[in-house]
Formats: structure tokens, C-alpha cells, sequence
């Protein structure tokens, strides 16, 4: 049995792990890696964040002969971002399988999916046209959420309607005139709040399953996890491991899955997925016996995977800038996660973790950041 912290891979040939992509999550997989004896060597362009940690390849990730030849140097192949295209994907050994990744870059295909596993999801409509939008409108209600069915993240690509008069706005500023893109238009539902699940898979069906995680977002995107939330019941709990199992089986899924729900009447709506390690499961890091990362590769190459038990924790997500080292030092119990990254408005630089004992100190991060 090989379990975390001992040396027993050690004895095999070194397993080399090619993740397309070299931002922030491809950095922590590869940090991950050196615990594991598992080399990870990024793809992607030179000053991507994760060459501070790993080797790193330029390679044009659009490119099926690019990514065909970047794959034939290594064992096994994973994405931190499934905004990769499914033909890019289709001769490449990945996990997850390039299946589950078309899955979840098209919204539309998603909540279909969603639904045939008996999972509840918010009301929704596919839209073409501002013809289409008008009428999903009366079909549907107000409000409502016009999104792009691909690509779109941190709030990009979407539009909120309150009324009728909204529609032509938001399509012109999603949809895009005059020829537009597919897209789709989901109610907004009253909930109490938004939680979300990590979970990983094996190569033998193994499963693994993290507490459920709440979430505020603001402006679209993410700003602080607490886990594990605080009003999750054993039956919650449960119920969103149910669906976790059933979508990773549906899929044939290997590796770390997020799927995020809105909490509704003591119930779970699914609202969308990610076939990665997510950022609601940074906290992992420090805040459980295996990470989400280590889990991840654990999956893909092979071996068992590791305990998910875990301690209260919360992660603050640090937008734009990092704060001061100066700042941050001065408290024992927090960990300090700098990406690297330019400052940039908007942009997920890094990361604090506290342990969720700490309350004044994650208030006062809190405020710092602007969450």
C-alpha cells in the first residue's frame, strides 16, 4: 500500500507527467510532483508562471501536432484548463479523457449531461439570436444569466437580465452581432448559498471525495473558500457525493473533478464543472493529508490515492496584487501562495491560507483584499 509521505514509489521507473497548460495550477501539480517522485513538465509559453518550478516546453496548445509531440515525451498527459480543444485533445493518452473535457467547455451539452445523471440544474435555454433570447426570456423568467456556451470564466462572457427591455444589451454585449456566438440563458435561482465538491478518481475506480466547500464570489469571480462548510449536513454531504460518483463514472473520469452547486431547499443544483484541480481546492494544500494536486496526479499515474481527511481552512484568493511580504509575516498561521505573476487587474495572483480557527485574522484579510 503506498500512502502519503512514504518512499515506496520511489522503487519505480520515475513517472513523467506532461500538463498542458503552465499557470498557477500546472505550478502547484508540479510542486506537488517532487513529493511524489513524479516529474511534471509543463506546455506552454515561455514566462508562464509554472516555469519558476518546472521544466517547461513552448508549444503551441491549438496545435493536435504540437500537443501529439509534446505527449510522445512523457507518460501521461493532464489539462489545468478545459479550454482546450477536444480535437487537440483526441490522440493524446490524457486524463481526464477527452471526453469529459467536451463536456464541460460547452454549457449547453453540460447541463443536458447534468440532467440525464438525475441531477437537478437551474432552468436554461439555448440561444442563438436575440430572436432566441427574447423568447427563452418569456420561457423562462427573469432574472436570468445570458453566458457564452464556451470559453468564459471569472464572470467573463455573461450578462444578467432583469427585465425585457435587458435583451438586447446583453446579447449585444455576449452574443455578439451580427452574426453572434451559441449561447445559453439560465434562470437565476433564489439559494442560500453557493458550495462546491473536489473529488478524484483512479485508474481502478477509486474514489475520493473532499468536504464540501463554500464559496463567495464577487464581480464573477471567486474570492474566498471556506471549508468545510459550516451547514453541511452528513446527508448534504452524501447527496453531493452521489453525484460526484455518478458523473465520475458516466465519464470514465481519471483524476481531480470540481463541480459546483448552489445549495436549494436542503438540496444541491448543479451549476457547471471543471475536468481539473480548482481553485476552491487550494486549501488542500495546508488544510488536508493529501492536496487536490497530489490527489490529482496520484489518479493519473497509477497509484492509490490519499486521505482526504481534513481541518477547518480558509483560502483567500489575492486579486491584482499580492499583498506585502511585510504584511503577511506578521501572522504565524498563515500560508502565503505568490504565483508569480504581474499585477493585473482582475487577475488571481495568489493565495492566503489560514487555519479556520483563525477568525479575526481571516476578517481582516478579508477586508484588506476588498472580499
Amino acid at each position: 500500500m503506498t500512502t502519503k509521505g512514504d518512499g515506496n514509489f520511489m522503487s519505480e521507473p520515475k513517472k513523467r507527467v506532461g500538463v498542458l497548460g503552465a499557470g498557477q495550477l500546472a505550478m502547484m501539480l508540479a510542486e506537488a510532483g517532487a513529493s511524489l517522485g513524479v516529474e511534471v513538465i509543463c506546455a506552454g509559453q515561455v514566462g508562464d508562471c509554472a516555469e519558476l518550478v518546472a521544466p517547461l516546453v513552448a508549444v503551441d496548445l491549438q496545435s493536435a501536432a504540437a500537443v501529439a509531440a509534446f505527449a510522445a515525451t512523457v507518460d501521461v498527459v493532464t489539462i489545468e484548463s478545459e479550454n482546450i480543444e477536444v480535437d487537440v485533445l483526441g490522440g493524446v493518452h490524457v486524463h481526464p479523457n477527452a471526453r469529459a473535457v467536451g463536456v464541460a467547455q460547452d454549457r449547453l451539452v453540460e447541463k443536458r449531461f447534468f440532467e440525464s445523471c438525475g441531477i437537478a440544474v437551474a432552468p436554461f435555454a439555448p440561444v442563438n439570436s436575440l430572436e432566441d433570447l427574447e423568447r427563452a426570456v418569456e420561457v423562462i423568467g427573469l432574472p436570468a444569466i445570458l453566458k457564452t456556451r464556451r470559453l468564459g470564466y471569472d464572470g467573463k462572457g455573461q450578462a444578467r437580465l432583469y427585465t425585457p427591455e435587458d435583451a438586447a444589451t446583453a446579447w449585444e454585449h455576449v452574443g455578439g452581432v451580427p452574426s453572434g456566438v451559441p449561447c445559453i440563458l439560465e434562470k437565476m435561482l433564489e439559494f442560500e448559498t453557493e458550495v462546491s465538491m473536489i473529488a478524484a478518481r483512479g485508474l481502478n475506480g477509486e474514489t475520493a471525495f473532499y468536504p464540501l466547500v463554500e464559496n463567495f464570489h464577487r464581480e464573477g469571480i471567486l474570492r474566498t473558500s471556506i471549508a468545510p462548510y459550516a451547514k453541511a449536513t452528513a446527508a448534504l454531504q452524501a447527496l453531493a457525493e452521489k453525484y460526484m460518483k455518478d458523473v465520475l463514472t458516466r465519464l470514465e473520469y481519471v483524476g481531480v473533478l470540481a463541480v459546483e452547486f448552489f445549495v436549494v431547499d436542503d438540496g444541491l443544483v448543479a451549476n457547471e464543472m471543471a475536468p481539473r484541480v480548482h481553485n476552491s481546492g487550494h486549501w488542500t494544500i495546508e488544510g488536508a493529508e493529501t492536496s487536490q494536486f497530489e490527489n490529482h496526479l496520484r489518479a493519473i499515474v497509477g497509484m492509490e490515492l490519499g486521505s482526504t481527511k481534513s481541518v477547518p481552512t480558509v483560502m483567500l484568493n489575492c486579486i491584482g496584487t499580492m499583498p506585502a511580504v511585510e504584511e503577511t509575516s506578521q501572522f504565524a498561521k498563515m500560508w502565503r501562495h505568490d504565483y508569480g505573476k504581474a499585477a493585473r487587474a482582475g487577475r488571481k495572483v495568489g493565495h492566503l491560507t489560514l487555519p479556520g480557527a483563525e477568525t479575526e485574522a481571516i476578517a481582516e484579510w478579508q477586508r484588506r483584499l476588498g472580499d
